[in-house]
């Protein structure tokens, strides 16, 4: 009898040794009442002892960052439209007393917290605002939600929401909307094409009339100067072959001259040249371009011959020649 008291106040004592033991693991933290009364003990992550009857360990909570999903929701903007939004939370415990004995439901009571802040800002934006302004009401949703948990031992790291959807009806007007905006824009674009097309064209024939009334100009420069410089050649030609002629006359009368004082007989001779002189300045006449018919009496031709006897016959002395080069 005695050996089964002392077994059982053994395993009683052996019982209450293990439940006075308790291993925290590493990121958690417990808190250990004595008696119903919180009297600020703590456990840390490892092994730790509590009294067996006397102690407990109350509440045992990690303090990593946790996150926290926010179900969808109906809000209204200010321009009266309904939307469904939900979020994200992330946020660690910072003093574990304080949430644990400051608020009954602590992840409860963040869910409805962060449900009321969102619909409280999305009802002072409209519905274009709620889609571009996202980051910043990511921004107020985070200070006011750290700022409304701070009594409860809460840190609010960071707020994400997820998704925006309008109702049914918006999102078939949103889309028409679009749609319209589409077209519009690519009527716009047409119409900018067409005309940049139409420009191009129209200077790209501008430039080219230009560029062949130039081509015509020059042409017509080139031509004129071309014409100038053979009317020039063949000035210069004509004059020196008179020049050339009035050379050779002059030479011609001078040995004439020269076999007249040598020989009176040659008067004939010179008749003879001087007539046939006449008759080749006809030819010559009658090819001009400015002429067209020559009338010659060829009873003139022994008149002629005899007013040149009269001047070279009696006198003897030899003609005068003119030096035709000289008029060059």
């Amino acid at each position: 009898m005695g050996e089964f008291f002392a077994l059982l106040i053994t395993m009683l004592v052996g019982g209450s040794a293990l439940s006075s033991v308790r291993i925290i693991q590493q990121g958690n933290e417990a808190l250990v009442e004595n008696l119903g009364r919180y009297n600020g003990k703590k456990l840390k992550p490892g092994l730790n002892f509590v009294l067996p009857v006397v102690e407990r360990v109350a509440y045992q909570q990690t303090v990593r960052e946790r996150v926290l999903d926010i179900p969808p929701q109906q809000c209204i903007t200010r321009d009266n439209v309904s939307i469904t939004a939900d979020a994200v939370v992330y946020w660690r415990i910072m003093d574990l007393e304080k949430a644990y004995y400051r608020v009954e439901n602590l992840q409860a009571a963040m869910v409805n917290l962060v449900l009321t802040q969102i619909r409280s800002e999305m009802g002072r934006l409209e519905l274009d605002q709620t889609f571009t302004a996202r980051s910043q009401i990511n921004e107020l949703l985070l200070q006011d939600l750290d700022e409304s948990t701070e009594p409860w031992g809460v840190k609010v790291t960071r707020v994400e929401l997820r998704d925006i959807i309008p109702s049914r009806a918006v999102q078939e007007s949103m889309e028409l909307q679009m749609a319209a905006e589409r077209r519009k824009r690519a009527a716009i674009l047409t119409s900018e094409g067409e005309r940049e097309s139409a420009v191009n064209s129209a200077k790209g024939k501008a430039e080219a009339q230009i560029l062949d009334a130039e081509a015509r100009q020059k042409a017509v420069i080139l031509d004129a100067e071309g014409q100038q410089k053979a009317l020039i050649l063949r000035a210069q030609a004509e004059r020196q072959q008179q020049v050339l002629k009035a050379q050779a006359i002059a030479e011609s009368a001078e040995i004439i001259a020269q076999k007249i004082k040598k020989d009176p007989n040659v008067h004939q001779a010179l008749e003879v040249l001087f007539a046939l002189g006449y008759l080749d300045m006809g030819a010559t006449i009658g090819k001009s371009d400015s002429s067209k018919v020559m009338f010659m009496d060829p009873r003139s031709i022994p008149a002629t011959l005899e007013g040149i006897r009269s001047i070279i016959g009696d006198s003897g002395n030899p003609p005068q020649f003119l030096d035709l080069g000289d008029e060059s």
